[in-house]
């Protein structure tokens, strides 16, 4: 008899090892399909909207509004994400460099990614309705620009700007949750991310090239060519940069907001000036690490500088 317990008991142990590992992987799987460590190229902005809309209208701190608004972030994001996977899916099983993906490579299945993004899209449109009514009606606008991105390098060498459109949101979003009304400050910064975006797309689609012309995909860098669609990724990250120095002037901010400024267009800098047409190798330098960095780094001096407004001469 207590052999036969003890036995159990081990089962039921190794039972539930099992199930944990499994459950562990199974969110590991997602997770990487999604990026979400990617998450953070957006948020920071989200959270400039919704600390700017807290101080500048004089609205009171609410933990659950910001809760909701990171949901939002992250369930339209899964959504947008999953279903780039997964309309994408033969394209990256024919491209050797996104052929392990775990759609193409079978660790995730197309119609549970799709599941998934349903799921995502059901999420996010829950949490809006519980923000304000604005923000309830104008989320299918948001979906439908985030999962539209997807389809856009069918048809479109513009497709960078979708993307960059659809993380743009994030500020004015944010600030909408807060306030409820469209006003120009979260506007310059959806501006920002806008440019921002489009133009660090455009560096991670050169990656891509040769492939996008065999499977006769659009791209920037597929229809001006390598030099060429550099020279506009410096263009657009230089006109976001100086948005970015117009926002500061136009909300007054000060010391903190400058560091911060300074710190981002540096690093905007520094991701052309350590790839070239003819050296890719630090791409994904450039485009993950940099980039992340650089809106977290902004985003902390943006907000800092709203509650401690320190002058500088």
């Amino acid at each position: 008899m207590f052999l036969m317990k003890r036995t159990t008991t081990c089962i039921i142990k190794n039972w539930y090892r099992i199930m944990v590992s499994l459950s562990k992987e199974y969110i590991k799987n997602y997770l990487s399909l999604i990026k979400f460590s990617h998450t953070l190229f957006a948020m920071p902005f989200a959270l400039i909207g919704f600390f700017i809309a807290i101080n500048k209208s004089g609205s009171e701190f609410n933990w659950l509004l910001l809760g909701l608004v990171i949901l939002c972030m992250v369930f339209a994001r899964n959504a947008s994400m999953a279903f780039n996977r997964y309309v994408d899916r033969e394209f990256d099983f024919q491209n050797p460099r996104t052929a392990l993906r775990e759609i193409p490579s079978g660790i995730i299945k197309p119609f549970s990614a799709l599941k998934f993004v349903i799921l995502n899209c059901l999420l996010f449109t829950v949490a809006t309705f519980f923000i304000n009514r604005l923000v309830f009606y104008l989320s299918p606008v948001a979906l439908l620009v985030t999962l539209g991105y997807s389809l856009t390098k069918r048809f479109t060498s513009f497709s960078h700007f979708v993307l960059g459109l659809g993380l743009s949101l994030a500020p004015i979003g944010a600030y909408l949750a807060v306030s409820g009304e469209f006003k120009w400050l979260p506007l310059l910064y959806s501006f920002v991310v806008l440019l921002w975006v489009a133009g660090f797309d455009i560096l991670y689609a050169l990656q891509d090239i040769e492939f996008d012309k065999e499977a006769e995909l659009k791209s920037i860098p597929v229809w001006l060519g390598k030099k060429n669609a550099m020279k506009l990724s410096r263009l657009l990250h230089t006109i976001s940069a100086g948005i970015v120095v117009y926002a500061g002037f136009y909300g007054k901010f000060r010391l903190f907001y400058l560091i911060g400024s300074t710190l981002f267009i540096g690093l905007l800098i520094f991701q052309h000036l350590i790839i070239s047409p003819k050296n890719l190798k630090r791409l994904n330098i450039a485009f993950f690490t940099t980039n992340g960095i650089a809106s977290v780094i902004f985003a902390s001096f943006t907000i800092l500088d709203l509650y401690f407004p320190v002058v500088y001469i």
